[in-house]
């Protein structure tokens, strides 16, 4: 049955279907460019064996997509944003054939996907095309299914013969689910990397501590006489997911042991939750159920018994705790019975002149260390560009970076979380490695208390890398951020059991195996020491991080708002039993919650100002200026108008190896809209370029007195490239100056436009 004849708050997609069945020819055109141009180089750049991959047919087939149903979130979000989740079905008739190396055929004739797809619209401006990006991705691992042709052929493959046919299902679906995100920006203010990364909503530390009347699956004499069971439960946030251990023989098993999960979207994402007696062939299912964590991040706490489904018996006893991401010193509790008591979150962006190999520097003892084997050093080709990667550890924990192919200068783009026990004596280390030659590049180690007194627990810079070329670094930001839980709002009302999600459930009838491995981002177990009930909450600041129309139209440093929370006394909350606040009126939820002042991980959000400017030299601008420009000003009495003459500039910045390609964005302040903006056009390969070009405001004389030239100088990059775009700022203060006599001066270029003293 379709959603909408479940919920009543969500809608029937009949006219967007309609749409869809008219369009679906042109979209099949449009796919089959994307395969094609995109995603065949990516699959041969990927693997030394799929260098001949090659799409010999993709055809989209006659039956389009279908939308059984549409939930709009508009209230309790961000004002500047809306948010829709889109029940999808796809049954396709499909075909799409590959070939690799003209022997070995494959391809899919015919799938099935099932999921819910959200549509993040944000943030919402005033001009065209009112939106400034979408984003979308599926909240929970969807339902797909695919009919291979020629599948034993391509697990022959070398690189592929190791998989099994639900192990690609798996791959394919975990590329859909978050973290991972696919984003549109639609505007120049609007960053892809901003809109793929932005910070997590929060944690949910799970409590798994027994269940009680479990089915006996266990049987013994043909059947003739009922045992037991094995009991051990599976539990998933989106692409993250851990096994408990198994109890032997026990209806009532007790596991008392923790888990701890990174949520990204709340309301959104569920804690889903799978039972399984273990046997030596096929484990026995004894039931399933699904939380929702936007009633558990509402209730800060949630302690109860919770029936299971899909059997006919049998409850389990779950604690919930919502930790929010905090920026407030006072409420860092390390050493909290191996508990977390923070959160690492690493941006890595790129890396700059990375060496060939460890021999191309001198004193490069650790590369040697890294690889004793001399046969393999000269069985391997130095020349070449390294094909790298980086690898983050913590303690015993391992996270990997993709590999970028062939290149010194490594564009990776992708972020990491790390569960922090022990900020003053943990530490993050850093190795870059060549995929290839399986040698050390180079390599860096942060302690994480330096982030303790970094500005805003952050750092966001380049880093000089060690053991590798003098001008090596690697771009990357890192923010610390406190788990701790914040006092529920006394004007909601406790959910409880009513977390349990209604309806149909996504991981009904599943029977999974029991060999499922555990995500990197979910922490391991730990074991349950006795907890008192709730305490009360330290009084801390509250991060309400706002986006303003100005803020997003102009393209300067975005600085968002502290507006701190009043401090009220702090009662004791018992959630054993359901309570019932004072007020029916539910408080809203809103993902910027628990959202930090910076709400994206690569930088501030929907805008690239940054304290450390990426320039191809490795340098960045603190280390010198960047430049100047010349501009004429003078008032026209006669036309009642303002003239602003843009003369040039000298000394630029490099914005890539090749020079800039510069241009000059002016507004007249505080006027900010699109149809105030004034642009000159681009010169080619200049850091020293002459404009001579003319513009002009209508503006009454003591209108014009008061007002500022916003003056930007920007490099013309490309849709899809790395270079930097800003290159300098100036702001013109009107009132200082004789607007009839005129005037005509340099100004020196700086990031914040303000001119130094």
């Amino acid at each position: 049955m379709p959603a909408w004849v479940h919920f009543p708050d969500v809608e029937k997609a009949d006219w967007l279907n309609q749409i869809l069945d008219q369009a679906w020819p042109y979209f099949g055109i449009f796919m089959e460019k994307v395969f094609r141009n995109s995603i065949e180089p990516a699959v041969r750049a990927s693997n030394i064996h799929l260098k001949t991959f090659t799409f010999t047919k993709i055809h989209f087939g006659e039956k389009p997509l279908k939308i059984k149903g549409v939930k709009a979130y508009t209230k309790g979000v961000d004002k500047r944003q809306v948010i829709l989740d889109l029940q999808i079905s796809y049954v396709a008739d499909c075909e799409i054939n590959v070939e690799i190396k003209k022997i070995c055929k494959a391809g899919v004739k015919g799938m099935q996907l099932h999921g819910t797809l959200r549509v993040i619209l944000e943030p919402l401006i005033g001009q065209s095309p009112l939106v400034g990006g979408v984003t979308f991705f599926f909240i929970r691992r969807p339902l797909l299914e695919i009919n291979w042709t020629g599948l034993t052929n391509l697990l022959d493959v070398p690189g592929l013969n190791d998989m099994s046919d639900g192990a690609i299902l798996d791959i394919i679906s975990s590329y859909m689910v978050l973290p991972n995100r696919y984003c549109i920006p639609l505007i120049d203010q609007v960053q892809l990397a901003q809109m793929r990364f932005p910070l997590p909503s929060g944690v949910v530390r799970v409590h798994l501590i027994e269940a009680e009347d479990l089915v006996p699956k266990d049987t013994y004499m043909m059947g003739m006489v009922k045992g037991k069971s094995d009991p051990y439960a599976n539990l998933r946030v989106g692409t993250q997911s851990n096994r408990s251990k198994t109890i032997k023989e026990n209806l009532n098993p007790k596991w008392n042991e923790v888990y701890e999960f990174v949520v990204h979207e709340a309301p959104g994402q569920d804690l889903e939750l799978e039972m399984f007696d273990e046997d030596p062939d096929k484990d026995d299912f004894l039931g399933s159920l699904v939380i929702e964590l936007g009633e558990v991040m509402n209730d800060r706490v949630v302690d109860e018994w919770f029936p299971l489904s899909d059997i006919e018996r049998g409850k389990v006893h779950l604690k919930l705790e919502w930790l929010s991401l905090l920026m407030d010193l006072d409420r860092l509790v390390e050493n909290n019975h191996g508990l977390s008591c923070a959160m690492l979150v690493v941006y890595l962006d790129s890396a700059y002149n990375l060496p060939r190999n460890h021999f191309e520097y001198s004193n490069n003892e650790y590369g040697m260390k890294k690889n004793k084997n001399p046969k393999y050093l000269k069985s391997k080709k130095s020349n070449g560009e390294p094909s790298a990667h980086v690898e983050f550890s913590i303690d015993k924990e391992l996270q990997k970076s993709k590999v970028s192919r062939s290149t010194k200068d490594p564009v990776w783009e992708e972020s990491f979380t790390f569960f922090i026990k022990n900020v003053h004596s943990q530490c993050l280390t850093i190795e870059i490695k060549d995929d290839d030659k399986k040698c050390a590049l180079g390599v860096l180690s942060i302690p994480l208390k330096r982030l303790l007194t970094a500005a805003e627990m952050t750092m966001d810079q380049r880093f000089q890398l060690e053991h590798a070329g003098p001008s090596s670094m690697i771009k990357m930001k890192a923010m610390l951020r406190v788990l701790a839980m914040k006092e529920p709002d006394p004007d909601s009302v406790y959910t409880g059991l009513n977390a349990l999600k209604k309806g149909p459930l996504s991981i009904k009838n599943k029977r999974s195996s029991r060999n499922q491995s555990s995500s990197p981002t979910a922490h391991p177990a730990y074991p349950v020491l006795p907890t008192p009930p709730a305490h009360p909450a330290h009084p801390a600041n509250r991060l309400n991080s706002a986006l303003s129309e100005d803020n997003l139209e102009r393209e300067s440093s975005s600085h968002y708002n502290l507006r701190p929370s009043s401090n009220g006394e702090s009662k004791p909350m018992t959630p054993a039993a359901p309570i019932m606040r004072t007020s029916s009126v539910s408080r809203p939820r809103t993902r910027l919650d628990t959202q930090s002042i910076d709400l994206s991980i690569c930088s501030s959000r929907f805008d690239l100002t940054e304290d450390q400017i990426p320039f191809p030299n490795g340098t960045n601008y603190q280390a010198g200026g960047l430049g100047e420009i010349q501009m004429t000003v003078r008032y026209v009495p006669q036309r009642k108008s303002l003239t602003v003459l843009v003369n040039s500039c000298r000394n630029l910045i490099a914005a890539s190896q090749g020079g800039s390609d510069p241009y000059v964005r002016i507004y007249l302040f505080p006027e900010r809209s699109w149809s105030s903006r004034k642009k000159t056009t681009v010169k080619k390969k200049s850091v020293n370029p002459l404009f001579d070009e003319k513009f002009e405001y209508s503006v009454p004389l003591e209108e014009a007195q008061r007002r500022k030239l916003d003056i930007a100088v920007k490099h013309n990059k490309s849709f899809t490239s790395h270079e930097r775009k800003e290159l300098g700022k100036v702001l013109v203060d009107l009132s200082q100056q004789d607007l009839i006599q005129g005037f005509t001066q340099w100004y020196e270029l700086s990031m914040d436009g303000l001119q130094k003293s």
